[in-house]
């Protein structure tokens, strides 16, 4: 009988069985008082895995790209100028959905591969001496390669140069799973979705909101409805929503909250780190190099793995599902054809990462790569059973 393999795919992640129960419930009425009883608590809690005191943190019935348009649309306003780059697929979409909603973004062309350019940005910035630039904009974790960007620096330039533009964070794969500071790197949005760090199903864009951004939503003139963050702000002081919430999902948040609570979050972001290092060892092993350039930019969340000239990535993909029923990231963008992910984030162990880089190694020897079958594996095995009783004393 066929059994359910573990997903290597950086979004939407395994899903452990507690949360599935947490979400397997009976209808019940969203305007009786025990739906406010445990939803206000969640609103709180959240803020913990944010890394917020300061900020307000909302939930809407979307993903992550439903989160970004949440951000724009309520703090800006038509021709407003907001500053981004472009160094990965998700960072272009956010560029794109800026300009459809009639805002002049200041692109900034990166490498794929590369972080956010804080030095190009701390050149734009200090330029901008009228501060027409509203807002910056900056992918924390590339998901589509496999780049971790340093969002403290980027705060450093927007202090440097004593601009006053909103600083917008994209989360998505790695809130919950990384280390995130709202309140100490001074994010004013920061978004993120359910279906990866918190081990969901796709169908809830999570924002926090510090106090700026709340206030910039006063005077912001994009059209909203759907996601209008004073809507929803109201009808969430009472513990309710202005329109239909999806409560499944919304018990499933309140259960991975806990259980990445009950685990700690200095244990959570190590255990990533743990095994996402385990994975960079087997790559090594197998001679092939990462999309990200360099270690700083190494992220603990997906690796993007670059396939040799001569090889086409998404073949590589394509044959891991239908010949062992097992799913990697295909290559998005600029580097489709020429990478694969291997996500390692949410629920996820060395063992778990053990089965998917077997899996990987034998795809890619069934398919003429130069690799030797076990490499890689036992080089994860290697590292990962030299840093296990180190990793536990330190994470106790």
């Amino acid at each position: 009988m066929r059994t359910q393999n573990p997903v290597f795919i950086p979004g939407p992640t395994n899903m452990p069985d507690r949360l599935r129960h947490a979400m397997d419930t009976q209808t019940v009425d969203h305007r009786a008082p025990d739906f406010a009883r445990r939803f206000l608590p969640l609103l709180e809690d959240l803020k913990t895995v944010f890394g917020t005191q300061l900020g307000e943190v909302l939930l809407f019935p979307a993903t992550g790209t439903g989160g970004w348009e949440t951000a724009v649309t309520n703090t800006l306003s038509p021709g407003d100028e907001v500053l981004a780059a472009r160094h990965g697929m998700f960072s272009q979409r956010w560029i794109d959905l800026c300009r459809r909603q009639g805002l002049y973004v200041h692109a900034v062309e990166g490498q794929w591969g590369e972080g956010v350019p804080v030095d190009e940005y701390a050149r734009i910035l200090a330029a901008d001496s009228d501060h027409r630039i509203k807002a910056v904009l900056a992918c924390h974790n590339e998901t589509a390669t496999g780049v971790t960007s340093d969002i403290a620096a980027v705060r450093a330039a927007l202090d440097k140069a004593d601009h006053p533009a909103l600083l917008f964070v994209d989360g998505v794969s790695s809130i919950a799973s990384m280390d995130f500071r709202m309140d100490e790197w001074g994010v004013d949005v920061a978004v993120t979705g359910s279906q990866k760090g918190f081990m969901l199903g796709a169908g809830l864009a999570i924002l926090a909101f510090s106090p700026r951004a709340i206030a910039a939503c006063r005077d912001a003139r994009c059209p909203r409805a759907y996601f209008d963050v004073e809507a929803m702000r109201e009808a969430n002081r009472a513990g309710s929503f202005p329109y239909t919430p999806p409560v499944g999902l919304i018990n499933g948040l309140a259960e991975s909250v806990s259980l990445l609570l009950d685990e700690g979050l200095p244990r959570v972001f190590s255990r990533h780190h743990r095994i996402a290092e385990g994975v960079r060892r087997a790559v090594d092993a197998w001679g092939l190099s990462l999309c990200a350039r360099r270690p700083a930019l190494y992220s603990d969340t997906v690796t993007a793995i670059r396939v040799p000239r001569g090889f086409d990535s998404n073949a590589l993909v394509h044959h891991a599902y239908e010949h062992y029923g097992v799913s990697f990231g295909a290559g998005l963008g600029e580097v489709a054809g020429k990478v694969f992910r291997i996500g390692h984030l949410g629920d996820m162990t060395d063992v778990m990462a053990l089965s998917g880089l077997a899996t990987a190694e034998m795809a890619m020897v069934n398919l003429g790569y130069p690799v030797e079958l076990g490499s890689g594996v036992a080089a994860a095995q290697r590292y990962y059973s030299a840093t296990r009783n180190r990793w536990k004393r330190e994470v106790a």
